[in-house]
């Protein structure tokens, strides 16, 4: 997950340059949903989501609608390499909207020291490496961070158990009928170079319908907060992409930031072990 992860943020890059983020969006979903659409109808695991179609559409907006888009507009005026760091705060803001929804892990010292050097990577990047122009698209990846966040929560406490096919194929759908006027319009009238392509068949092959495939069993083993820990590696492998193949700057503030927010997701993430009980209480009858 955190390689699939790790190499949208090289395609978007170079997806954006002949799409607009409408056209890429709709684009990626449908291919993504013309894949995994068919699985789910043979399955018939569309029919047991219509209950739960509040929260798919939630998740749906959260997931992919809003963030998708805002990435892709934001990677026209930054690097990929700055887009992939910045989403390592999924997890730090994932920890954070566990404990305010109510999650057993108390937000203690450790945590907290975590989070905040979270935040204090992000300032590093921003500080050293963004220009006053680029600080919108600062912000909208930072929102694609939240979403993401908020997504792995959707997932794992109003959608848990839920057919993992139908909620995939569901959720690309609706993007893909929401984006289809706009995205359709905005296409190019000639055909995108081979780079393009190649960049929206990846996008829609591995990065979404098999890494949801792979993402939706990861979240019900480990937990939401703890599969968003996969960035802890996806901003290493995309800035070795941007570095390598996009001649992407490697610079003082990129190389602190990516430290810092690391370091701090690890912190805010990892959880205190369990005391053990003591010889009396284990051996108690009424508490085992």
């Amino acid at each position: 997950m955190s390689l699939i992860w790790g190499i949208p943020y090289l395609f978007i890059k170079i997806a954006v340059g002949e799409l607009t983020p409408a056209s890429l969006v709709f684009l990626r979903t449908a291919v993504g949903g013309v894949l995994l659409l068919p699985i789910a109808f043979a399955r018939k695991d569309l029919g047991s989501l219509l209950p739960h179609w509040r929260w798919i559409v939630a998740y749906t907006f959260v997931e992919v609608a809003a963030p998708w888009f805002l990435l892709s507009d934001a990677e026209r005026r930054i690097s990929s390499s700055l887009s992939g760091l910045l989403i390592a705060l999924v997890p730090s803001l994932g920890a954070i909207l566990a404990w305010a929804t109510g999650s057993d892990d108390r937000l203690d010292l450790r945590r907290i020291a975590g989070l905040g050097l979270g935040f204090l990577g992000v300032a590093a990047l921003v500080g050293l490496d963004v220009s006053a122009d680029d600080i919108g698209a600062v912000g909208e990846v930072a929102l694609v961070a939240l979403g993401y966040a908020l997504g792995a929560l959707i997932i794992s406490r109003k959608l848990a158990g839920l057919p993992l096919f139908g909620v995939v194929a569901s959720s690309l759908a609706l993007t893909t009928i929401v984006y289809a006027p706009v995205g359709i319009a905005q296409l190019p009238r000639q055909l995108p170079s081979p780079e393009v392509i190649l960049a929206v068949i990846v996008l829609g092959v591995v990065c979404t319908a098999l890494a949801f495939m792979l993402f939706f069993p990861l979240i019900a083993e480990v937990g939401a907060v703890r599969a968003t820990v996969i960035t802890y590696v996806n901003p290493a492998v995309a800035l070795a992409l941007g570095v390598a193949l996009l001649h992407e700057p490697l610079t003082i503030g990129i190389v602190l930031g990516f430290v810092l927010i690391v370091a701090g997701s690890v912190l805010a993430t990892r959880r205190t072990a369990p005391q053990k009980p003591s010889p009396a209480l284990s051996r108690s009858p009424d508490l085992l």
